[in-house]
């Protein structure tokens, strides 16, 4: 007879009812502030990351990383292309990120001295554990970014970190997603660290993200207007998301969340590439979904919207209200979202994308928690 050691759960009846929320998933989406905040507990002090937040042999395998490679599925995949930007542009070194369904059946050149990161929310997913396994021969760099702390990618990984995100029942993940986004962005100042990263550089990225969910509660607070763009999507079949840099792997996100809950078809594309292609898709009334910061190229995409109001499609645009977008002209609709950092846009822009597909789902009638098709946890090929 096998003995295991016994885990009492934590959690409250609470944490798995649905409240006053009519959906999980409007449930979880008002999570998040204090899921953001449980995801530093303990781990920052004084705008400084505490070494051992990724496992006691940490420092040992940061300081000798030269690559970084992320492997995941779905919306876990498109945190990480978020951490691409960020470890690329804040690290200066090289990131490759894949679908775990692809890299696990390819023969990958894995470089030596690379860190290999898996992200999951239940650490079960086939896909990516499998790709964690083809890897253990070669390399003992693996770093998980999971929600379980029981779970098979945890225990098969040297280095972890955990989430906090509590349990997630709706099937379109929202609340892990943004907690995978800081667990991620503590892993970048952590390997900035080894290189050098200036601490006051470091300390700025913290306290940006702690001011995040006070932020993200302002986002919430504006569901009526929100609501009212859903009304113009309940009998449409296509739309195009757009954005740049570290957002669109944001508007990928927007894009794969109105899909799942509402069966809307969603291509998202960055928005420099429109006139290499899907600008062949814009006629009139076709709706865009757009996305914008104070990055420094919000010209750019201004440029690139400019080009889809010329050839009659209508603009749903989420920007930063420091931005001046009024010149756009009536048929672009703006929402002001709250000034912050560019690099931490992608965790406070993605809550009104959740938000507007939530809405429209519910305008369409769709299964919100439970969409057709799909399991929250994907275990089996």
């Amino acid at each position: 007879m096998v003995e295991r050691e016994v885990h009492v759960s934590d959690l409250s009846a609470d944490a798995t009812g649905k409240g006053e929320y009519a959906h999980y998933m409007l449930k979880e989406i008002y999570e998040q502030p204090s899921c953001l905040i449980d995801v530093f507990e303990g781990r920052v002090h004084d705008g400084k990351l505490l070494d051992t937040v990724f496992g006691q042999d940490a420092v040992e395998v940061f300081e000798k990383v030269k690559f970084v490679q992320i492997i995941a599925c779905g919306t876990s995949y498109h945190a990480g292309l978020v951490a691409k930007y960020w470890i690329e542009d804040l690290v200066g070194m090289p990131c490759r990120v894949e679908v775990a369904s692809e890299y696990r059946y390819r023969n990958p050149v894995l470089l030596p001295d690379t860190l290999v990161i898996t992200i999951s929310q239940s650490g079960e997913t086939a896909d990516t554990l499998a790709a964690l396994r083809s890897i253990q021969d070669r390399t003992d760099a693996t770093l998980s970014i999971c929600n379980v702390p029981e779970s098979s990618l945890v225990r098969e990984s040297r280095l972890s970190l955990m989430t906090r995100a509590g349990p997630e029942i709706g099937v379109a993940s929202t609340k892990a997603f943004t907690s995978q986004l800081l667990a991620l962005l503590m892993m970048v100042v952590a390997l900035g660290k080894s290189r050098g990263m200036e601490q006051q550089r470091a300390s700025d990225l913290l306290r940006g993200a702690i001011a995040l969910p006070s932020l993200i509660e302002k986002v919430l607070a504006n569901k009526t207007a929100i609501e009212a763009w859903a009304d113009n999507f309940k009998d449409l079949t296509n739309t195009i998301f757009l954005g740049r840099g570290v957002l669109f792997p944001i508007a990928l996100e927007g894009g794969l969340k109105l899909k799942e809950i509402s069966y809307i078809h969603a291509d998202a594309y960055p928005a420099g590439e429109l006139k290499h292609g899907p600008i062949a898709l814009i006629e009139s009334g076709m709706p865009v979904v757009a996305i914008a910061c104070k990055d420094g190229y919000e010209d750019k995409i201004k440029s690139n919207l400019q080009e889809v109001l010329t050839r009659g499609g209508d603009v749903y645009l989420f920007a930063d209200e420091r931005l001046q977008v009024s010149d756009l002209g009536d048929r672009c609709q703006v929402m002001t979202l709250p000034a912050v950092m560019a690099e931490l846009a992608p965790a406070l822009y993605v809550v009104p994308l959740q938000l507007f597909s939530y809405y429209v789902a519910l305008l369409k009638g769709t299964d919100v928690d439970q969409p057709r098709n799909l399991a929250k946890s994907v275990t089996v090929e």
